[in-house]
């Protein structure tokens, strides 16, 4: 691996994700059996987690003063993350209902993560680089964190994370237009809701089983092939660990092959397991 100079931080939530398997169509008004598995999510604790595997990483983010809070904290740091954490407040859910295609559909409850307060200025030391899904934007105490911190000048990535928060914001277009990130993450539908490309921002859109393509600052475009997953079921986190990839192989130097090899690596193996955490590293 090559040597990385400085930390990527990472601002946004920490929360459970309570993730369900229906067995079957969900009965309207009445009973589906269902798998329901508990574990550690948040769009920004995900990327955290599964870029410590390659570089350093801190996070920043809030949970609350409970034992769940507890917890999930105490997994970012045995995953070796730099956990820089308020506490606050009750820790936040999320139930993500899945479809028997992997597709899913989330019911957040932010709590703390909503109540994200500025940094102190150790926080963010050293940072080389400050990725920010747009979850941080909506809403609460970490939306005017989050706007203060893109507004810094410092180098920054950021996910467009949901075309619901996306339409619920309001205006993110504007902001990537005046933030300028490094690099800026979207699937097809984020994409299509945000009017991209962005004139001198490169974009990463994923699309599934579709190729991933980048719409470079430049102007120029390029695309890669997706391997065929067999057996998808959750595709929970697969978008965090591919940004966690592609960050992870940018700051130690590697080219877009090499991003897009590592990305494309890590989001397959969240595909077959419950949850973000997926497999191995």
């Amino acid at each position: 691996m090559q040597r990385v100079t400085g930390v990527l931080g990472v601002v946004g939530d920490l929360v459970e994700d309570v993730v369900v398997w229906p067995e079957g169509p969900v009965q309207r008004g009445s009973d589906t059996p269902a798998r329901v598995f508990r574990s550690r999510g948040g769009s920004a604790a995900n990327v955290a987690v599964a870029a410590a595997a390659h570089v350093p990483v801190r996070f920043l983010g809030c949970v609350g003063a409970d034992a769940l809070g507890d917890r999930l904290v105490g997994e970012l740091v045995a995953a070796g993350v730099d956990a820089r954490v308020q506490r606050r407040g009750r820790t936040g859910s999320v139930v993500v209902l899945v479809d028997t295609d992997g597709e899913r559909t989330f019911l957040p409850d932010r709590a703390a993560s909503a109540a994200l307060a500025p940094p102190a200025p150790e926080d963010l030391d050293g940072l080389a680089l400050l990725h920010v899904p747009a979850y941080g934007l909506d809403g609460g105490d970490t939306a005017t964190t989050v706007r203060a911190l893109l507004a810094s000048g410092r180098p920054v990535s950021l996910d467009a994370s949901s075309w619901a928060v996306l339409r619920a914001v309001g205006d993110v277009r504007a902001l990537v237009e005046a933030v300028r990130p490094v690099v800026l993450f979207a699937n097809a539908d984020e994409a299509r809701e945000l009017d991209l490309p962005v004139p001198g921002v490169d974009v990463v859109v994923k699309d599934g089983p579709r190729p991933t393509v980048l719409l470079a600052a430049d102007g120029t475009r390029r695309s890669w092939p997706v391997d065929p997953v067999a057996g998808v079921r959750d595709s929970t986190g697969a978008g965090d660990a591919f940004a966690a990839g592609w960050l992870s192989a940018m700051l130690e130097g590697r080219d877009h092959d090499a991003r897009v090899s590592r990305a494309h690596a890590m989001a397959r193996r969240v595909l077959q397991h419950p949850g973000a955490g997926g497999g191995p590293a």
